[in-house]
């Protein structure tokens, strides 16, 4: 079963590493996972794409991002890696030998 606070703990973990999202950011994300319809597994994700490439919370890359993953046909998070990599996003470090 999903812990439906997920999504308020990773964005109070994130606080209290010291990156501070404004309300305005918070409401946003929670506004962008309501009208897309996506899981918070989902919208953790696409928060930490956007911090990741913008480094600075993107509302138009945030919301693109979402709105990508946030298709039912993607249902692991190997698929939304693999999905945001063919989108261009690279996502993991690969190792090398």
């Amino acid at each position: 079963m999903e812990n439906e606070f997920a999504l308020a703990y990773f964005l109070e973990d994130l606080w209290s590493k010291g990156f501070k999202l404004q309300d305005e950011d918070i409401r946003f994300i929670y506004f962008g996972k309501n009208s897309t319809n996506a899981t918070e597994w989902k919208t953790i994700i696409a928060v930490r794409v956007t911090l990741k490439y913008q480094h600075e919370f993107d509302p138009s890359f945030f919301i693109g991002v979402l709105e990508h993953i946030a298709k039912p046909s993607i249902i692991t998070k190997r698929q939304v890696y693999r999905s945001l990599e063919e989108r261009g996003l690279k996502t993991k470090k690969k190792l090398r030998r």
